[in-house]
């Protein structure tokens, strides 16, 4: 478990002063590379939105409410990769699963996800493209292309007294969980790691990681996605 009363001590001081310059250069980046990405990736998101029209015949991006910088909420975009009554089957696995139950309370996570799309959705997922729509929430800023991965409310819960470093910060397209081997660890360790990168931030660190996505996306399969 993560040291809860370590990190409220780390929480409110070590929360990153950084000058109106280094934000702004972020926040230009932000917008410039999801501009052009929003350009250059629209035949093959448009492909994929056929695909999955295709596959079930139901809505193709989807919004799913998430907390963003101060608390804010915002409707994080996703090209759906779920069948369309997915709430209701999770609700029904989880009561009658005691191992999935498990492993959902552990990770939000579940390695044989019944509610994932045959094809095109387990290839979205694997690949990460499933997030490409969320360009657009950082192109409006409501996220930053690296940062803490977004979360609902009651994940925000876990996060203890380091919420506050969460909540300093836009959430991101990526970052340093989404390029780790993210499934093998706790959730516990995502916080940490969140935490880590609010600490620690600079834009040099932002660039690796933007480039080391890249590699992942081009190799074909994000690490741990399932």
């Amino acid at each position: 478990m993560i040291d809860i009363s370590k990190a409220g001590a780390e929480a409110v001081s070590a929360i990153p002063v950084t000058s109106p310059g280094k934000r702004a250069v972020k926040r230009s980046i932000d917008v410039f590379v999801a501009s052009a990405l929003l350009i250059l990736l629209a035949p093959l998101m448009a492909l994929i939105a056929m695909l999955i029209a295709w596959r079930d015949g139901g809505g193709v991006v989807y919004a799913h409410q998430r907390i963003g910088r101060d608390g804010i909420p915002f409707g994080c975009l996703k090209f759906r990769t779920m069948v369309r009554d997915a709430d209701v089957q999770l609700a029904r696995l989880l009561r009658d699963d005691p191992d999935a139950r498990e492993e959902w309370a552990e990770s939000q996570k579940l390695r044989n996800d019944p509610r994932i799309l045959k094809g095109i959705g387990h290839v979205l997922r694997a690949t990460s493209l499933d997030e490409l729509p969320q360009l657009w929430n950082v192109l409006t800023g409501q996220m930053s292309l690296v940062g803490p991965r977004p979360v609902v409310e009651d994940e925000l819960r876990r996060y203890g007294p380091a919420r506050s470093l969460y909540l300093s910060v836009r959430p991101g397209l990526t970052g340093p969980w989404q390029i780790g081997a993210r499934s093998d660890g706790t959730y516990d360790a995502r916080v940490r790691e969140d935490s880590d990168y609010v600490r620690n931030w600079t834009l040099s660190q932002d660039l690796a990681i933007i480039m080391r996505t890249a590699l992942i996306v081009l190799r074909g399969r994000a690490p741990g996605a399932y």
